[in-house]
């Protein structure tokens, strides 16, 4: 029962962004921009800071590349739950559907499919053309990836949940996107490695689960590494990922439970 309405939700999405087709081609071409300029950026970089990238192969544009790949998925989870909230809400469906025998987290996760499979073909099209302007990804572990990727869709999902509950309450104002948006690209290790920051700032990198999910990334796609040698950063996201889960769900019914009380469930 679940996966048909898994699938009805997809395709209700599928539908709505392939509506808009000039914006759906717009969303690859500027890609294509911002995987070129990087590209060249790394050009001008050179063998500048190779001690920092020798630890993931010594090629800045591969390194970058797995940033802003994978750190999509955050940017996603941050957004695609909010904003399904807030458009169910603008739509006037939100309060329908959370009547439904549909259990209400189901729901959360349900409207955000989509998003997250649109994501994840973006993320290969980025390894795709990566590929094609001469990153080496030939020893890859990509079973290793995949749970990594697993691991970090449940956390940063779990994250992006925390989020909706502070839009489902305070509408606008939702610190936990704030919070995740201006950090992880600083300390995450998106655009550069976290060993380039003081000791200090370093420790708020290890707080993110972000630095564990690209580290590790990095470590299965461009160097091979093996499920023992990623241990380190699976094991993290595993712990963020106990942690996360039962919070986002437990804030996410509290705060429609909040909303429902306060009558502001339908408000934006």
């Amino acid at each position: 029962m679940i996966y048909k309405k898994a699938f009805s939700f997809i395709i209700r999405d599928l539908i709505l962004a392939t509506s808009y087709k000039f914006e759906f081609f717009l969303r690859f071409f500027f890609m294509l921009f911002s995987i070129l300029t990087f590209y060249f950026v790394s050009k001008l970089v050179g063998g500048v800071g190779m001690a920092h990238l020798e630890p993931y192969g010594g090629d800045y544009f591969s390194f970058v590349l797995i940033g802003i790949a994978f750190s999509g998925y955050l940017m996603t989870a941050l957004r695609s739950f909010s904003e399904s909230i807030r458009g169910e809400q603008m739509m006037g469906t939100l309060e329908a559907m959370l009547v439904t025998p549909t259990d209400t987290s189901a729901i959360v996760t349900l409207s955000s499919l989509w998003s997250f499979i649109f994501m994840s073909f973006r993320v290969l099209m980025y390894l795709v053309i990566g590929i094609l302007l001469g990153v080496d990804m030939s020893n890859a572990n990509v079973f290793a990836a995949l749970i990594i990727l697993i691991l970090t869709i449940i956390c940063f999902g779990s994250i992006g949940i925390i989020s909706a509950s502070f839009i489902m309450v305070l509408k606008r104002g939702d610190p936990i996107n704030m919070f995740f948006m201006s950090t992880s690209e600083l300390f995450g290790g998106v655009l550069f490695p976290i060993s380039v920051l003081p000791d200090w700032l370093r420790t708020i990198s290890y707080l993110l689960p972000i630095t564990y999910s690209l580290s590790g990334m990095r470590h299965a796609l461009l160097q091979g590494y093996s499920l023992s040698a990623l241990a380190p950063e699976i094991t993290a996201l595993m712990v963020f990922s106990v942690v996360l889960v039962p919070l986002g769900l437990l804030s996410f019914k509290y705060a429609v439970k909040r909303a429902k009380m306060d009558g502001s469930l339908v408000q934006y």
